[in-house]
């Protein structure tokens, strides 16, 4: 990849919008101040503001969906040296920094909190290296993402890496643009893998794909063995990266977690996982500017037989069940192998003498009871794990960050 008004190795290639086909050479760039937090309504937008930054040269970039905005983040963003554009509306920074020539920054999901600002540059964000078969992606991830920053900078540093944008307000439809475009490749979270079954598995499966990715969310045996069963010709993978830590596990053997022997793992470029107090911890060359070099990562891991499976985060898998713990994402694995449920989401919920009890969200694809299920569950998980109460959903959640919103 290069800057400063030279093309990006990827010139040629395709970015594929809902209004029409572009490539990254022929993209007008936004004009933009030279360190600018760029609030986008959609993905020709947010590609607009890459040709700006790569134009420059020496700027600094943050994109964002402009559904995120709220009057704090606009201050926090100002505050931090950042110029605000939002469509016509500039708003300046009201702090003076020195500029920091090449960063990117990323908001975090928020899911645990408030956003953050994490430092990466173009090079830190491109974690694909080496010829690639030539593919047509389809991108379906948030603007400004780091899953979305993956595909884009694929896009910019490869020969014959096509992108097909997908917008928040066409998820329910992708399958028959995908199509059309001629997609070979998706990736995309386990919730918005399991949404596009459920709604319509038969356009999923006539797509020509040869490449499936799954990420952002733990992955369980039973997502991936129906891709692998549906795309029996493609590599089905999960990855596991974040904005702070960057894309640090990729696995391709079609089971979920990783190889127990990846473990205190040291090889030039690799990341080294480790697990402390069934905590994952990764020490990545490919980590966000200023996060410690050993990364607690807050997610949770167990070791299944010769496997290190990443199960949710510490913060809100573990149930107290009369001074049992219950792990939410044993139960939800359960629930989601069971051959009529689409997708399920479990919590605890307070209850007298016990404290908690274990409660489910399911949608299903087929007809079943709760009782049925109840059954299941009893059939393979200790008995205080049992959900005990079970509510059906009409419509599976999911929010643009393309995680169930529940």
């Amino acid at each position: 990849m290069t800057s400063g008004g030279s093309n990006p190795v990827g010139a040629a290639n395709r970015i594929v919008t809902a209004a029409r086909t572009w490539t990254w050479g022929e993209l007008e760039p936004l004009a933009l101040p030279a360190a600018a937090a760029v609030l986008v309504g959609d993905n020709l937008e947010a590609a607009r503001a890459i040709s700006a930054h790569l134009g420059r040269g020496d700027g600094e970039l943050l994109i964002a969906s402009r559904s995120r905005k709220t009057p704090e983040l606009v201050e926090e963003l100002r505050a931090s040296g950042l110029t605000v554009v939002d469509g016509d509306e500039v708003l300046p920074a009201t702090a003076e920094r020195p500029l920091s020539a090449g960063r990117i920054w990323l908001l975090t999901s928020g899911s645990t909190g408030r956003p953050k600002r994490v430092a990466h540059t173009l090079d830190s964000l491109t974690t694909v290296g080496g010829q690639q078969p030539p593919r047509t992606w389809l991108c379906p991830y948030a603007h400004g993402a780091y899953a979305w920053w993956q595909l884009v900078t694929l896009g910019l540093t490869q020969p014959e890496q096509h992108i097909v944008f997908v917008e928040p307000s066409e998820l329910d439809t992708w399958p028959a643009r995908a199509l059309d475009a001629g997609v070979t490749a998706a990736s995309g979270t386990p919730t918005f893998w399991r949404q596009a079954l459920y709604r319509d598995p038969e356009s999923v499966a006539a797509l020509p794909l040869e490449q499936v990715t799954l990420g952002g969310e733990p992955v369980d045996q039973a997502i991936l063995t129906r891709l692998a069963e549906m795309f029996p010709g493609a590599r089905v993978s999960w990855i596991y990266a974040s904005s702070e830590a960057g894309a640090t596990i990729a696995v391709h053997d079609g089971r979920a977690g990783f190889p127990q022997a990846w473990l205190d793992r040291e090889a030039p470029g690799r990341a080294t996982l480790s697990v402390e107090d069934g905590e994952l911890v990764i020490d990545s060359p490919k980590r966000a500017e200023g996060i410690d070099a050993r990364l607690r990562t807050g997610d949770r891991v167990e070791i299944v037989e010769d496997r290190v499976v990443i199960t949710g985060r510490i913060a809100s898998d573990e149930i107290n069940v009369g001074g049992a713990k219950v792990s939410a994402s044993s139960v939800r694995d359960a629930l989601q192998a069971h051959p009529s449920v689409a997708w399920a989401s479990v919590r605890g919920r307070k209850a007298p003498i016990v404290g908690n009890i274990v409660t489910a969200d399911v949608v299903l694809e087929a007809p079943a009871t709760d009782t049925e299920l109840t059954r299941w569950c009893a059939e393979r998980l200790p008995e205080y794990s049992v959900p005990r109460r079970i509510r059906f959903l009409d419509a599976i959640p999911i929010k643009e960050t393309l995680k169930s919103d529940v």
